[in-house]
């Protein structure tokens, strides 16, 4: 399957429906894919090297995470070429079959609720963080409350970024968020060796031997963390060049720059602070700090812009929910076309309202990360691993290929169930 593109296979498949909006540069869509897993998942990570017991435990589970992380997203780029679908849900449901697409969609409609709900609680807390820092020794006025910044920031930013048609407009926003994200990860390197004023110094991170089965901790934060796997299928069809040589660069590129963001993150964060690493790093650190302040602020614009993301993803769902609607089939003809304004606006303005009303009363962030991660091992490795199986059954190819793709797609949907498993029992445990 390397080397050729959609249409040079020769194979049953349906076109890529033609976009109406312009094409998505290569350079788009690697800044699209990094932002996409350039999330809330890089506050947690110096955590999560704590919770495995170590930087090389960390490191080898992060490893051959990365395989796989790759492979899935090289795998959807090529079920959507041979399944004609431009979203994830449509892609599972057309090689996988209609009661694995229910699935498909029942999982990914909650997965990015939560990750939403987790993406507004991070702007929240670091908003609250900014303002006990701007007024450290007055009592917090109430516009300085959450219950009312992010109301705000919801009404005036959130919402206007996220009611946009195509995914291809958030081209430039990625940029400008991937950078706030990289300059996060520059802080916590530089800190650690600068040590400015009032940064207490923790002892050298000597843990002790750590039960094998605590490496496995790990898994949820990075699926968190690298989970851009949800948004692969839409970006690829938004592509100008949809190779499939050409995709696997792009994500490759991306993984790879995104793996080095969290890997100066995660090692520097836990070696500043060791064992009394926070969940969150950045409240690890004193409130006064200059940087830490501009790092908070810039972090909080990051997450802003890769909310839109997850969202138009959510609103995929819906809409194809609409589609089979009354209100779609019977109704007014605006109401006919799910992206048009009379539909894409009151969804994303429920969606918006939903996720902000639950982010108010969300728990601490570490407490769902394992659920969002559990739920994110459907996506990376299971139903990835179910399309190649389904997928590689419409090529003409050898035997010994065949049967090395089908046992690469069994292998990633077993160590997906495995994940899952582990990681949402894991979750439930500590929630209880």
């Amino acid at each position: 399957m390397e080397g050729q593109t959609r249409g040079s296979r020769g194979l049953p498949e349906k076109p890529l429906p033609a976009t109406t909006h312009p094409p998505l540069s290569s350079l788009g869509a690697v800044f699209i894919l990094l932002k996409s897993a350039l999330g809330a998942g890089l506050l947690n990570f110096p955590w999560a090297f704590y919770k495995a017991g170590g930087l090389v435990p960390t490191f080898l589970v992060a490893l051959v995470s990365l395989v796989f992380l790759i492979s899935g997203l090289v795998i959807l780029g090529y079920a959507a070429s041979v399944s004609g679908q431009t979203t994830y849900q449509g892609v599972v449901r057309e090689l996988c079959g209609p009661a694995m697409g229910k699935l498909c969609e029942a999982c990914f409609l909650t997965n990015l609720l939560m990750i939403s709900v987790a993406f507004l609680r991070v702007i929240g807390d670091q908003l609250e963080k900014l303002c006990d820092s701007l007024l450290p020794d007055a009592p917090q006025p109430w516009y300085a409350a959450q219950s009312f910044t992010l109301p705000l920031i919801s009404v005036l930013v959130i919402f206007p970024l996220s009611a946009l048609r195509d995914i291809a407009l958030q081209e430039y926003t990625s940029i400008l968020g991937t950078l706030a994200a990289c300059y996060l990860a520059l802080v916590i390197t530089v800190q650690y060796y600068l040590w400015p004023q009032g940064l207490i110094r923790q002892p050298g991170p000597l843990l002790s031997p750590s039960p094998w089965t605590s490496v496995f901790s790990v898994f949820p934060t990075i699926c968190f963390g690298f989970q851009c796997h949800e948004a692969a299928v839409s970006i690829y069809c938004s592509m100008q060049n949809q190779s499939l040589p050409h995709w696997t660069l792009v994500s490759v590129l991306s993984l790879m720059a995104c793996c080095l963001v969290y890997t100066l993150t995660g090692v520097y964060g836990f070696l500043t602070f060791g064992t009394e690493v926070s969940a969150d790093i950045l409240m690890s650190y004193p409130g006064n700090d200059t940087a830490i302040i501009v790092a908070r602020v810039l972090f909080a614009v990051s997450i802003v812009t890769v909310y839109p993301i997850v969202l138009f993803l959510g609103r995929s769902v819906m809409q194809d929910f609409w589609k089979k609607s009354y209100w779609a089939t019977q109704g007014s003809p605006v109401l006919a076309d799910p992206s048009g304004p009379w539909v894409r606006l009151p969804l994303t303005f429920l969606w918006v309202a939903v996720t902000l009303a639950m982010a108010l009363f969300l728990p601490d962030l570490s407490e769902i990360i394992g659920v969002i991660g559990g739920l994110s091992a459907f996506f990376i490795f299971i139903f990835p691993g179910l399309c190649l199986i389904s997928a590689v059954d419409t090529e003409p190819i050898g035997p010994r290929v065949k049967c090395c793709l089908e046992a690469w797609g069994t292998l990633s949907v077993l160590l997906g169930t495995f994940v899952f498993g582990q990681s949402t029992a894991g979750a439930l445990v500590e929630l209880l």
